[in-house]
């Protein structure tokens, strides 16, 4: 059995405890790990769900926290799959991406290691993490720069800004990988907006 495999399998009743230490640094893996989730930053960014939709998302790091900690059964990440589902449904998206599968799985990883007092995982997605802001601080300062320039060069300024290939090809330690795999988005016709990849879309594990 490889360590994925090792981390997500159920055993009879509810989980042991978290160590002491592990608590707040499990929270913080959490928001880490959702932060990293495209289709849920999206869905907050662009305001899906309302104006309350930042709300929701932070809600959801704290109702999975909750279930590591507070059930009384046992965990199954088919349960899991289903927090994350229904929250993004509240937020009027559907995906597509596979990506509510992957980060389940990272959670339930994650909820492994904390319990064993292995807390790397953690420590790469700070580092990632900064990174990241270290990119983004980068690309505001060029695009404050590109404001005193005409507006063709400044058109192609962006255009080389966002696309950077830091960006366009991510470190082992981006969470979830699959996030990386969103291509497109599309409004229904019903008002939901789907997100999905080219790999199409991906059925409910049993």
């Amino acid at each position: 059995m490889d360590i994925t495999a090792a981390n997500m399998a159920a055993s009879d009743g509810p989980p042991p405890p978290l160590p002491g230490e592990s608590v707040a640094l499990f929270k913080e893996g959490i928001s880490l790990i959702l932060s990293r989730w495209s289709a849920l930053q999206m869905a907050v960014e662009n305001e899906w769900g309302g104006r309350g939709s930042r709300a929701i998302a932070d809600q959801l790091c704290s109702d999975v926290f909750s279930w590591f900690t507070q059930s009384k059964d046992t965990l199954y990440i088919d349960d899991l799959e289903n927090i994350l589902d229904e929250t993004m449904l509240s937020l009027n998206t559907m995906t597509e991406d596979g990506s509510v599968e992957e980060v389940a799985e990272k959670l339930m990883i994650l909820h492994g290691e904390c319990l064993e007092g292995n807390y790397q995982s953690i420590v790469d997605l700070r580092a990632s993490s900064s990174q990241m802001a270290a990119r983004s601080h980068v690309k505001q300062a060029l695009n404050d720069e590109d404001d005193d320039s005409s507006d063709e060069d400044d058109d192609m300024s962006n255009m080389m800004v966002d696309t950077p290939e830091s960006v366009s090809k991510p470190s082992s330690a981006n969470i979830p990988t699959s996030d990386t795999r969103v291509r497109e988005t599309a409004e229904a016709e019903d008002g939901w907006t789907v997100v999905s990849s080219r790999r199409g879309s991906k059925g409910k594990k049993n």
